[in-house]
């Protein structure tokens, strides 16, 4: 079965969205460019899979050196991730992916970042209890 992680950034209380986007989408500050350019980094050469405003949002360079895959609430997570066996597999797309993909991650990398404002959307802890872990 492939590995399969999220590599994902919240604030201080847990935040990871507003109106639909990063509440610090767009801040040019070093920590915030920062870990989109590890994000970035550490998902070259692997799978990324998302819905399909996430991989809408990725810039065009990102296809050059990634395997990107978007993924549908009709399909089956163990058959999307049995395409990529033996592979490195980094979920996106927020909640309601994570929701779904939560049981089969074996490892979440969470970066918490300098921001404590408003957000819509929040980190829910349970996704690290859902037992992908210890699947095989």
């Amino acid at each position: 079965m492939a590995d399969i992680r999220v590599i994902c950034a919240i604030g201080q209380s847990g935040q990871l969205g507003l109106d639909g986007v990063l509440p610090w989408e767009g801040n040019p500050e070093r920590p915030f460019v920062e870990d989109v350019e590890r994000f970035f980094d550490v998902s070259r050469g692997h799978v990324l899979i998302a819905g399909p405003r996430t991989v809408a949002s990725f810039p065009a360079f990102v296809a050059r050196d990634r395997t990107i895959v978007e993924i549908r609430s009709h399909e089956d997570p163990e058959e999307v991730l049995s395409r990529f066996a033996d592979r490195v597999v980094f979920v996106g797309g927020g909640p309601r992916v994570w929701d779904v993909y939560a049981p089969y991650v074996r490892h979440w990398d969470i970066n918490r970042m300098p921001y404590d404002g408003p957000a819509d959307t929040w980190f829910d802890p349970a996704w690290l209890l859902a037992g992908g872990a210890g699947r095989r």
